[in-house]
């Protein structure tokens, strides 16, 4: 390992990032050094203005994930290499992302998904406990069996994103299934370990795949990955009348919102709400007059 990596690397522990945030970052420095055969502390921002643009255009890279480029430059050469801030900013700006309101799955497509997509305890223990908490793919599959707290019928969430613990859900039902489940597999360490080392968690593309072929299986229609399972979560607790602020908690959510996104997608409000057609007087139409 090159010095200047250990040096971006002790930069980014020490800010508290997370493990995920330091090999996303590290990664999308190596590969900009990668693409011009040079050290990245050789490359003048004119150069990583034409990465970006390279990324966008020829790579097609969607608008969140070159958002996470720029930050993983922004903080290399502001914080690594000291360039300034204002020269750095005006050289990789952030890119503009359309607004894209949460898909959710039904009550009875979820039904589908747990019964007819799930033909494994350990998929279908996992995928419920991703939907039944509202918990963030990472946050799941680093559950451990002490995270459950039977006796207040709670998860404990140790260091979500933030770095922030917190307090979500867990339903009878639920519980009732990771007892199942946990009697069947007898895992020790991780509630959900890997498949090939059991004291590691499971890695986060085994949890997508559980997901996607759930999905498959159950013939329901693709809703944007297993984050769909926490925007159902909140969505329906905000169906059924659970005050908005007790759902920003449960999800973990700094800024109120965010949570009211969720707000946008809520069937039965959308119902009650009248078109402003509807407040016309429409009764004396004219007669229709054939052509």
């Amino acid at each position: 390992m090159t010095p200047l990596r250990q040096n971006f690397i002790r930069e980014l522990v020490i800010r508290g990032t997370s493990p995920r945030t330091q090999e996303s970052y590290v990664l999308a420095v190596y590969y900009l050094a990668k693409h011009y055969h040079r050290s990245p502390d050789q490359l003048s921002n004119e150069e990583l203005k034409s990465y970006l643009y390279y990324l966008a255009t020829e790579k097609r890279l969607s608008p969140s994930t070159l958002n996470q480029r720029v930050s993983a430059f922004r903080f290399f050469y502001e914080i690594v290499l000291h360039r300034p801030i204002e020269e750095v900013r005006q050289s990789i700006p952030r890119v503009y992302r359309a607004i894209r309101r949460p898909q959710v799955f039904s009550v009875e497509e979820l039904e589908e998904l747990f019964t007819r997509g799930c033909i494994y305890p350990k998929a279908r223990a996992f995928l419920m406990t991703v939907y039944g908490a509202g918990l963030r793919l990472e946050e799941a599959c680093h559950l451990k069996r002490e995270h459950l707290v039977r006796s207040r019928k709670q998860i404990r969430v140790v260091q979500g994103k933030g770095r922030k613990d917190r307090y979500s859900l867990l339903s009878p039902r639920l519980l009732e299934e990771l007892d199942r489940y946990w009697n069947w597999y007898r895992p020790e360490h991780w509630l959900f370990p890997a498949q090939t080392n059991p004291q590691a968690p499971m890695d986060y593309h085994v949890g997508q795949r559980i997901f996607y072929r759930a999905v498959k299986r159950a013939g329901l229609p693709n809703r944007g990955g297993i984050h769909s399972l926490r925007h159902s979560f909140a969505t329906h607790l905000l169906e059924a009348g659970v005050e908005i602020t007790v759902v920003q908690r449960l999800l973990g959510h700094s800024n109120l919102a965010t949570t009211a996104n969720y707000l946008h997608v809520r069937q039965q409000r959308l119902a009650q709400i009248k078109s402003p057609l509807h407040l016309l007087d429409l009764e004396q139409l004219p007669a229709v007059r054939s052509t």
